[in-house]
């Protein structure tokens, strides 16, 4: 115990805390650019001076100013498949997905207002876009192995058998991107109407206008 490993240990969490937090600050201060000159308008240069650092110190924290944006796409990945994993076992695959987005309900007036603020940035620019659709194709690949089982448990349920594997994958990429389809479209309406209807009233309305 005294060898000196033990108190290293909480240097290095606190390191990683204060890397989180400069990242969070960055973050912030770029949507705020973003959202007021314009994303194409704002250079790396701007975000840095802002913050109080060198555009070099920038890219240790962001690859891109996409990034600044639109953030690890795997983070948020794992909660939605965490939650999805957690529903009940007797709940259906779109049931499932629906309430996993449960996670981005936002009704804290500061959250709605950050949440506005970013996804006008991000409705803004084309590259953007881009990297959004690139973020679901990751959380579909994140969510595929849960929504099989679940599907898979359902075929057993209904037929007394197991269905074909090509089949079930190919149902739960479709429910998957569906989903996610509707969860954007909710978050774009939302959006236009400045936060003024709560996100889970849109989704609901998107996932049962599909439903119908």
């Amino acid at each position: 115990m005294m060898n000196g490993s033990t108190p290293a240990e909480p240097k290095v969490g606190l390191r990683e805390l204060t890397r989180a937090s400069v990242r969070d600050q960055i973050a912030e201060q770029a949507l705020l650019l973003f959202d007021e000159k314009g994303f194409d308008a704002t250079t790396v240069d701007d975000i840095a001076a802002t913050v109080g650092i060198s555009a070099r110190s920038f890219f240790r924290y962001f690859p891109t100013k996409e990034d600044a944006v639109i953030g690890d796409p795997s983070a948020l990945a794992g909660v939605i498949r965490d939650a999805a994993a957690a529903r009940p076992a007797d709940e259906s695959a779109w049931v499932a997905l629906r309430r996993a987005l449960d996670a981005f309900e936002v009704t804290d007036r500061a959250d709605i207002t950050r949440g506005l603020r970013h996804m006008r940035v991000m409705m803004s620019t084309a590259s953007l876009r881009a990297r959004n659709v690139e973020k679901h194709i990751v959380w579909a690949v994140t969510l595929e192995p849960v929504i099989i089982e679940r599907l898979a448990a359902e075929t057993v349920r209904r037929d007394g058998v197991d269905g074909d594997p090509d089949a079930i994958r190919f149902e739960a990429q479709t429910l998957i991107h569906a989903a996610l389809a509707c969860f954007d479209v909710a978050l774009s309406e939302w959006t236009r109407r400045e936060g003024t209807t709560p996100i889970h009233t849109l989704i609901d309305e998107a996932f049962g206008t599909l439903q119908r």
